[in-house]
């Protein structure tokens, strides 16, 4: 809807559309790993370190298109440079990283239990929290299976002890419902991404960083090139490292 409304100003104010993928903590820019507040796949990252998420659902072999902070602030500064010099036709730049460096997110489930294996989260027992790797469901239908064999019949028959014995389980009933929302939760917010087996078109981007290279004296200064990323070096030692200093409670 944004983008409708710029297109109709586009005759009225210089514009240019920006397409970032899901944005993550910082390659280089102001200092590696820097994020500010829990952004998408971090929210999992949470939970499974505090030993909250011991299984998921989605597609390990699907592509997650990732994206760090300071590149999509480079790409968005060269592409109104770009655009103020030529004022070609409003062109749309989508910043990510799945045709030209893919991750899955296999590689995110090894990148995590191979981290906090070797760096555990400490509890506020002062314990470390040991994590295994997530169990992940293939389907929705193996998902609820697993939910309602595994958590719901339990939360359902504390619900019933809980009433009968004058709520002694209420504690032990509270921390399982509030697991089990927080579960779903996510679910929900990301089931729109967990199958999704799309790439997305960035010829216009790859466009802009060739003329960039050749035309832009400040190049090195503006990076936004996903094929210079080595993806396990970038989450064990910039991102989760990153996350667990500014994002970790």
């Amino acid at each position: 809807m944004g983008e409708m409304m710029v297109g109709e100003l586009k005759d009225i104010i210089p514009a240019v559309i920006i397409r970032p993928t899901i944005i993550t903590s910082t390659y280089k820019e102001p200092f590696p790993g820097w994020v500010e507040g829990i952004r998408t796949i971090d929210s999992l990252a949470v939970g499974y370190a505090k030993g909250k998420l011991t299984f998921f659902l989605g597609d390990l072999e699907a592509i997650v298109d990732v994206m760090p902070a300071d590149m999509v602030v480079n790409a968005i500064i060269v592409a109104m440079i770009a655009e103020a010099r030529h004022q070609q036709p409003q062109t749309i730049y989508q910043v990510g990283s799945s045709i030209r460096n893919p991750l899955r997110y296999s590689n995110l489930q090894d990148y995590g239990f191979r981290y906090f294996t070797k760096n555990p989260w400490i509890n506020k027992d002062g314990k470390p929290v040991i994590v295994s790797k997530v169990t992940v469901m293939n389907s929705m239908d193996s998902f609820q299976r697993y939910m309602a064999f595994r958590y719901l019949l339990l939360l359902k028959g504390l619900e019933l002890a809980n009433a009968a014995f004058c709520h002694f389980f209420q504690g032990v009933y509270s921390n399982l419902n509030r697991k089990i929302n927080w579960v779903m939760r996510l679910v929900d917010i990301y089931r729109p991404y967990l199958f999704f087996n799309a790439t997305f078109d960035d010829l216009n981007t790859e466009k802009l960083r060739m003329t960039a290279r050749t035309s832009l004296v400040e190049n090195d200064m503006f990076y936004f090139d996903p094929k210079s990323i080595d993806w396990e070096d970038y989450f064990m030692n910039i991102h989760i490292p990153g996350i667990v200093k500014y994002i970790f409670k």
